[in-house]
């Protein structure tokens, strides 16, 4: 028999098997049929790659376009009122122990606030709310949690002579700790010229003049302003989660917030014995209103709410969807949400620090 033959006739003899049943030979890169499961190669899963949604453009601008209605400084900005303000609000001997200054509770190394759930003062006794971030806070239309005061040159005082922060007695006690140092007398000169520089007026000038340079510009203000690609498709999407919620019954303008007081607990309870801004009108209506928080840089200014209660950024999401708007979140929508909330981080202006 040839070579050629024998080699046919064998091929033949294993197909003939096989259709009887016999059980032939795994291909190349199969598992055999009796192979344990476990042991078979894994396939791995093809995941579909997310599409941007559909947004209405027209819808995001009229909850989001605007700056909220802020009062505007009397006094007009300088340099040199820009830097006395930056100097008082790095200042800890404006304090009752000399060991407080306004970037104390409001560190610019830290987007504007401390990281704590509430602040200690001069005295080393906490307050009883958490220290709102200075970051775009002269942006917003009313100044501290329950609004008591309009722009952040009438909140400049108020902290100086809370005896439970700065501690400071009074205003001719604070001018009294000013005029004892001959570089800030001189630079209060220089940005005020004229007799009676020194000032409980031109102190609160010239915090504000500082203050209101501490803005910041995110991703979201490039994608309010036309460019699309500013925003990640996961943001995009959590945007759209943010709408589609609700967020902005209450989170709305550039600033995100900032805008408005609502009640905190309108649907659902939130324990807490501060009556907030009732505590200021006197009115029963008020109780438990505070001013709705702007939430930009609110990745990096935890823990959240009056009294810093929620420690994480999820945390505050999940809770504030079920106390404002009775809604349950998963945890798929909540992280959707918080991706779109670090769209809006800034930079921190350069320079504001003092060194």
């Amino acid at each position: 028999m040839s070579k050629t033959l024998s080699i046919l006739t064998l091929a033949t003899s294993l197909v003939a098997f096989a259709s009887c049943g016999g059980d032939p030979a795994p291909a190349a890169n199969q598992p055999a049929a009796n192979q344990p499961a476990a042991q078979q190669p894994a396939v791995s899963a093809i995941k579909k790659p997310k599409l941007p949604p559909k947004l209405d453009m027209t819808l995001i601008t009229a909850y989001f376009g605007n700056e909220p209605s802020a009062p505007k400084a009397k006094s007009p900005s300088t340099p040199e009122k820009i830097a006395l303000g930056k100097a008082l609000y790095h200042d800890t001997s404006l304090s009752k122990n000399g060991n407080l200054s306004c970037a104390s509770c409001h560190d610019l190394n830290n987007y504007g606030q401390d990281g704590k759930a509430t602040s200690p003062g001069s005295d080393g006794k906490n307050g009883d709310r958490n220290s709102p971030t200075t970051l775009n806070a002269a942006r917003n239309f009313a100044q501290f949690w329950d609004g008591r005061a309009e722009s952040v040159e009438d909140q400049a005082i108020l902290p100086v002579l809370n005896p439970i922060e700065h501690g400071i007695a009074n205003e001719a006690e604070l001018l009294a700790k000013i005029n004892a140092k001959h570089d800030l007398v001189a630079a209060f000169a220089a940005a005020f010229p004229g007799e009676g520089s020194v000032s409980i007026d031109n102190f609160k000038h010239a915090i504000g003049a500082f203050e209101r340079t501490l803005t910041t510009r995110s991703p979201f203000d490039d994608f309010l302003d036309g460019s699309a690609g500013a925003l990640t498709t996961d943001q995009k999407l959590g945007l759209q989660k943010f709408i589609e919620v609700g967020c902005t019954q209450c989170h709305t303008s550039r600033l995100v917030g900032g805008a408005l007081f609502q009640k905190l607990g309108l649907l659902r309870p939130y324990a807490t014995e501060d009556t907030g801004r009732m505590q200021v009108t006197g009115s029963a209506a008020d109780k438990f209103v505070f001013k709705v928080p702007s939430l930009l840089n609110c990745e990096k200014t935890a823990p959240y709410n009056h009294d810093g209660k929620y420690a994480t950024l999820p945390e505050a999401v999940k809770n504030m969807a079920a106390i404002q708007l009775n809604k349950d979140l998963s945890p798929e929508d909540v992280d959707s949400i918080v991706a779109f909330l670090k769209a809006l981080t800034g930079k921190v202006p350069e320079g504001v620090v003092m060194k």
